[in-house]
């Protein structure tokens, strides 16, 4: 397990709350260094964490590595406590320049160097990245000469996505899989390194997962206008449920498990589209 934002605050990032209004309880960095202090100690305290990840203050270091024998690694991420902070003012925007600045981070550079020294290392047949916010690129836009993308995900910061990208392709990692949250939508999507240009190879997959509960019942939609013009992403839904994934030598399957509704017990849970992601073959069948 891993957090994200809410454990603290929505869409922190590093020392830097959402909210710096004047008159806000947390509009100072030390405001929010208490509450960061207060928020990690008790999710250490509930949650099942090994003393690596003991806080010191406002500081507590959770992105670790937990391998299953020769078959997987799980790279656990931490994409808030060192980021830069979100563009124009957080949020989807349009045409942010300053996104694509190749000194910018959503992991910080000590924990970029971990994790892509765990590429260059790992002899497992599965890296699984297990991480916070939307991975592969989401233009609501469909016109090539404006983008359209959020802040706060991987999109607003392209160029740290790049380097991770690039740095498990040169690594020869045999299967690379990310594990996402934080949208309260289903997704299913290739990954590449330049999504711009319509012959780079795919080279990974990405699940996202929706919430259990928040935003309510939802819709059995499974389509997004945005996917037409983003033929990487592959599956979208809007019910509550999670993902059943079943990981062997040979493939990882995966099961986006979803309810009719969630306001009132009872709905029974059926299995909205299935994928597979075979051995060696980057990309989802």
């Amino acid at each position: 397990m891993v957090w994200d934002d809410h454990e603290v605050d929505n869409n922190w990032a590093d020392e830097i709350p959402e909210n710096t209004d004047a008159g806000q309880l947390n509009d100072t960095t030390e405001h929010f260094r208490q509450r960061r202090a207060a928020a990690f100690q008790a999710y250490y305290e509930n949650m099942p964490l090994r003393p690596s990840s003991v806080p010191a203050g406002f500081d507590m270091k959770i992105y670790r590595t937990i391998q299953w024998g020769q078959l997987a690694n799980f790279h656990m991420m931490d994409t808030r406590q060192y980021r830069d902070d979100q563009l124009a003012g957080d949020g989807w925007k349009k045409n942010v320049a300053e996104r694509l600045a190749e000194d910018r981070t959503i992991t910080g550079a000590e924990q970029e160097r971990w994790l892509l020294d765990g590429f260059r290392n790992s002899t497992q047949r599965w890296d699984i990245l297990g991480q916070q916010v939307f991975f592969a690129e989401r233009d609501r836009n469909q016109a090539p000469e404006i983008d359209d993308v959020s802040m706060d995900g991987w999109d607003g910061y392209a160029a740290s996505r790049r380097r991770i990208t690039q740095g498990w392709v040169d690594a020869n990692v045999r299967n690379a899989v990310v594990l996402t949250g934080d949208v309260h939508r289903n997704w299913a999507n290739d990954v590449k390194v330049d999504y711009k240009d319509p012959a780079s190879p795919v080279v990974g997959s990405e699940l996202v997962c929706t919430s259990i509960s928040s935003t309510g019942n939802g819709t059995s939609s499974t389509t997004d206008a945005a996917m037409a013009w983003n033929p990487h992403l592959k599956f979208y839904n809007d019910n509550r449920g999670y993902v059943k994934t079943k990981i062997t030598k040979d493939a990882m399957t995966a099961d986006f498990r979803t309810l009719d509704y969630v306001t009132t017990p009872g709905s029974a849970v059926s299995t909205k589209a299935s994928f597979a992601i075979q051995d060696g073959e980057p990309g989802l069948q």
